[in-house]
């Protein structure tokens, strides 16, 4: 196997929150050299279970961590160090605030022409929006998202924080940031990256099939209608006799008569997916059909379901607690859950990197550091001395 896909490559993460720690998280599995810079707490010494937790933090694996007094002249003049060898600085305040710190992007360029500088906000750097407060549930409804996610007549259903803040921020900061090392490679000088969390989530729901036709069509998608709203027979969520769920997802025409068949009803195959299905909510008859699955599914168990139908070659997915999830034979069997040594925590366990490389590693490595944890050694690499470094806590620029 080849050494690291990003060895070599020094980036400093200004975080703080989990949406902008993921691109750290992802490039350091890769073979990144991340450094976390803290802001200082009033109380830096961290409770054993604080200090446990912090461990486990799967967002800040592979790093190391420095909390480091920004606002103070000298821990300013140490940043603007560390930023002179960076290839990389991840950053995720509201817009402005690195400006204010003297650490944005124009100051860094100046002595660091070569750096991949990626924002990370609610409404990107510009516009009307800019420097309002918003989190995931706000970016869902404002991109229209949430509007459609739910049945009719029901409240829209709120899917976590996975589409604005993890599926739509932080995997496009990841990838910017990979495309603009890329470029740089081309062109010798780095630039740029403003990433939006309201731009990214309107970025993946365009690519929904309830999207796609939109612009062309002037017909706008409505909570509880489309194919794939849970409304219609062939994709939907059903209960089984163990009082578990199922899920079928048979939206091609020929895996749904495969579901028909498979069980007893194939007179169910002509209420497949049809174009017109994309844009209503089910008939009557269409919901009638639906209801009478759901009778079926009640008839056995979820797994005795799954087993069969998996036979059958349809598309079925079991609805797993977590804690079935994470004991799963393809979960485990792709190394998607991992144990990382930890001297004071022993085991630590992690999800894995969904990245594999056939050349290269994309791997946890290290537990997440507890704040500070790696100060001395991130100052001394710049050369200072213990003895200034131990100057700098006193007077609480670093801890």
């Amino acid at each position: 196997m080849r050494p690291d896909a990003l060895g070599g490559i020094r980036i400093l993460e200004l975080g703080r929150v989990p949406p902008a720690e993921i691109p750290g998280m992802m490039l350091s599995d890769m073979g990144a050299d991340v450094v976390k810079i803290e802001t200082p707490a009033r109380e830096q010494h961290l409770a054993p279970d604080q200090r446990r937790d912090a461990a486990f933090a799967y967002t800040n694996r592979n790093k190391r961590s420095i909390v480091l007094d920004m606002k103070s002249e000298r821990g300013a003049e140490l940043f603007r160090q560390l930023a002179a060898g960076a290839d990389v600085i991840i950053e995720g305040f509201r817009p402005g605030v690195m400006a204010r710190l003297g650490a944005g992007y124009e100051a860094v360029r100046e002595f660091n022409p070569r750096i991949v500088y990626c924002s990370i906000s609610g409404f990107g750097q510009d516009g009307p929006y800019r420097t309002q407060p918003a989190h995931d549930l706000n970016f869902l409804a404002l991109s229209g998202a949430l509007g459609i996610i739910g049945q009719e007549g029901d409240a829209p259903s709120i899917p976590l924080n996975l589409v604005a803040d993890n599926g739509g921020a932080a995997l496009h900061a990841t990838l910017g940031i990979m495309l603009a090392l890329f470029a740089r490679e081309r062109s010798g000088h780095g630039q740029y990256v403003d990433v939006s969390y309201l731009d990214a989530t309107i970025a993946l729901l365009a690519a929904t099939p309830n999207l796609r036709r939109y612009f062309s069509s002037g017909a706008a998608p409505r909570r509880g209608a489309g194919v794939f709203s849970g409304a219609y027979p062939y994709y939907s969520i059903y209960d089984t006799r163990d009082e578990k769920q199922l899920t079928v997802a048979c939206s091609e025409p020929w895996l749904w008569e495969k579901f028909c068949r498979a069980i007893g009803r194939p007179d169910f195959v002509r209420y497949g997916r049809q174009t017109e299905h994309y844009g209503r909510a089910p008939n009557e008859e269409e919901a009638a059909v639906r209801l009478q699955v759901a009778e079926i599914m009640r008839e056995r168990d979820r797994d005795d379901w799954s087993e069969m139908l998996i036979l059958a070659d349809a598309c079925v997915g079991k609805v797993y607690s977590i804690d079935e999830m994470v004991l799963d034979q393809q979960v485990l069997h792709r190394r998607m859950v991992v144990d990382l040594p930890h001297p004071e925590w022993g085991p630590v366990r992690q999800f894995g990197s969904p990245i594999k490389f056939s050349e290269n590693r994309a791997e946890p490595r290290t537990a997440a550091p507890a704040p500070g944890e790696h100060t001395d050694e991130v100052l001394r690499q710049l050369g200072l001395t213990q003895t200034q470094i131990n100057q700098l806590r006193e007077r609480a620029i670093v801890a």
